[in-house]
């Protein structure tokens, strides 16, 4: 650990230099850091914190900025996360939409609730849960040889596909799949349901096979969308906006479009079992985000499905102000996802 004056030198130097963006010189901490000591005092612990790498000097007649080193120790020694205002509690809460009951839209405003709330850019995961199993499966005819299949997952997710059949969609047909539907699907878990199980229950169906093998392996395609956790980013053009991403925007910004290295970094690879999680520079592994942080908090429905949602912006955010910020949203998130999952299991319980 730091000594103590050091500490108060390194939080005064990353809390000025976070709402002001100018290098701190050691005038101006003599008033900040409410320090009772020199001018020189100050700057000799200001070239220890440079000697040891929490902060180092732009230029020779410039003040001291944090560097990754810093912004880390800062977070994890240092850092007193703030009290949300009842302004900001309300505000975070009015740009959640819960009426559809879709965890997809909910995420989705929760993205554009933190785009608007940081001015940084947005990520979250759709649930992701292992145990989750098929709840509802509609064939809906929007032709005569088409349907849309539309499936259910008890994690409230929802999904659909057209399908064109090989014979005219009539209603003995639409009853012949409500009940192999029900008889093999209804209940079953997600992961259950792959192709071996799908040629096996057509080879099971004798004359129903043609007519029915197009529209079970819709389910299967289906089930296979429902099972992969999306990655969902918005706010990305933000960036645009911070100087620190002068030399590499576009470099940023192209990276933020593949979603494979974005989809690991959320899910963090098990890299951490905290529920909120602050990656700073190079800890986020990939040479376009070495001038970022991201701030992950972890989502649950129930006691399994999980996701994440958070923010990518600059090393110099607040996160002393973001931190509880996207935890209260987070909880939000948890408390009614859970509540979706707890009816559908309840729903399903006395279904059959």
């Amino acid at each position: 650990m730091l000594p103590q004056r050091r500490q108060k030198i390194l939080a005064a130097i990353v809390e000025q230099y976070i709402e002001t963006g100018e290098p701190v010189g050691s005038k101006a901490l003599q008033s900040i850091a409410g320090l009772d000591v020199s001018s020189a005092t100050i700057r000799n612990e200001m070239a220890e914190l440079t000697a040891q790498g929490f902060i180092t000097q732009p230029h020779t007649s410039a003040g001291r900025v944090p560097t990754q080193a810093g912004y880390r120790y800062y977070v994890d020694n240092l850092m007193k996360p703030a009290e949300l205002e009842e302004n900001e509690r309300r505000r975070i809460e009015s740009g959640l939409d819960y009426r559809s009951g879709d965890p997809e839209q909910l995420l989705q405003a929760a993205g554009e609730t933190l785009v608007d709330f940081t001015n940084f850019a947005a990520i979250s995961t759709t649930p992701s849960d292992e145990h989750a199993f098929i709840k509802n499966i509609e064939m809906v005819p929007v032709s005569p040889k088409m349907a849309m299949i539309v499936l259910l997952t008890s994690t409230g997710i929802l999904k659909s596909k057209a399908c064109r059949t090989d014979v005219p969609i009539t209603a003995d047909l639409q009853d012949a799949f409500s009940d192999i539907v029900r008889k093999n699907f209804f209940g079953t878990p997600l992961s259950d349901v792959n192709t071996v199980m799908i040629q096996t229950l057509v080879a099971s169906l004798g004359a129903k096979a043609l007519s029915m093998s197009p529209l079970l392996v819709t389910i299967s395609d289906l089930v296979e969308a429902a099972s992969v956790s999306e990655v969902n980013l918005s706010g990305q053009s933000n960036l645009l906006g911070y100087k620190e991403y002068n030399d590499n925007a576009g470099q940023l910004l192209d990276f933020l479009h593949k979603e494979e290295p974005l989809g690991m970094l959320v899910s963090g690879s098990g890299d951490s079992d905290s529920d909120i999680e602050i990656r700073i520079g190079s800890e986020n592994r990939y040479k376009e985000l070495e001038n970022s942080s991201m701030i992950i908090s972890k989502y649950k429905i129930g006691d399994n499905a999980t996701g994440a949602i958070g923010i990518i912006g600059p090393t110099r955010m607040n996160y002393s102000k973001l931190v509880p910020s996207i935890k209260y949203l987070t909880d939000i998130i948890s408390k009614f996802l859970s509540d979706v999952y707890e009816e559908e299991s309840s729903s399903g319980e006395e279904d059959s």
